[in-house]
């Protein structure tokens, strides 16, 4: 009886991990780069055989999914998953761990939704990278969580969580995997919906990874059509793009010192 719920409860965590390929499209070769793993591994996970769980982590964190729930459904232990009493609190599961600003779902409401993000392409001179970023409520692990979608190299979007801190005027966008970490400082939603602030992260330069930072926006939207993707001189939004950029420079919310 027991090997029978495992079975059934592991194909419903394949058939997730499908349907985010799917969504995401992605093939087994582009999942297996993405997630730092042989493509035999990926072909192992997809066919429901054991993993190892930093797999199945990291391939979580590419597709967007949430791995306590994903390893729970894994290995049919979701009934006995629960997140750790003190994130509870007293208000049953709206408070936020100490260590990320202990904020409450209704003290961060504002941030849910989704933003059209701005920035300056890493590899390519003039040209504007936009994609979207949804935030949202984990009630699992109470906090805020954003999710990149819709961008060009989707393989690297990120997942990660957001950390407020009481007496800041920013606030974190913090992305972990394997223990590399990507950090986005922006300050607090304004009243026109919008967070500005700088990126700091690895990038590809040649033939070695090299840490790069930028400006970056975020601006709440609810019509996303024609907006995304990389943004020339020729594109009808650019002019408008680009002075949310140097904006985010010239009104202070970042500044980029120079030896």
């Amino acid at each position: 009886m027991k090997a029978t719920v495992s079975r059934s409860a592991r194909e419903s965590a394949v058939a997730q991990i499908k349907t985010a390929m799917i969504e995401k499209k992605l093939t087994q070769a582009e999942l297996a780069d993405a997630s730092d793993c042989h493509e035999k591994t990926i072909q192992n996970l997809l066919g429901g055989r054991s993993v190892r769980d930093q797999t199945l982590f990291d391939v979580c964190m590419v597709l967007g999914l949430d791995f306590d729930k994903l390893k729970g459904a894994w290995t049919g232990a979701n009934a006995s998953v629960a997140a750790p009493p003190e994130l509870h609190g007293e208000n049953g599961g709206v408070v936020a761990p100490l260590y990320m600003g202990a904020y409450t779902r209704g003290a961060v409401d504002h941030y849910i939704g989704s933003y059209l993000t701005l920035r300056s392409s890493f590899s390519r001179p003039g040209c504007i990278v936009a994609y979207r970023t949804d935030v949202t409520w984990d009630p699992d692990w109470p906090s805020l969580l954003f999710q990149e979608r819709d961008r060009l190299d989707a393989p690297y979007s990120h997942r990660g969580r957001l950390y407020v801190p009481a007496s800041s005027m920013f606030i974190h966008l913090v992305s972990l995997t394997k223990g590399a970490m990507r950090m986005i400082v922006v300050s607090q939603v304004d009243r026109f919906g919008e967070m500005r602030g700088i990126i700091t992260t690895i990038h590809k330069h040649g033939a070695v990874l090299v840490p790069v930072a930028t400006p970056i926006v975020y601006a709440k939207c609810e019509e996303f059509d024609g907006n995304l993707g990389d943004i020339t001189s020729a594109h009808p939004h650019y002019a408008r793009y680009k002075k949310m950029l140097e904006d985010t420079m010239g009104d202070g919310y970042a500044k980029l010192i120079e030896p």
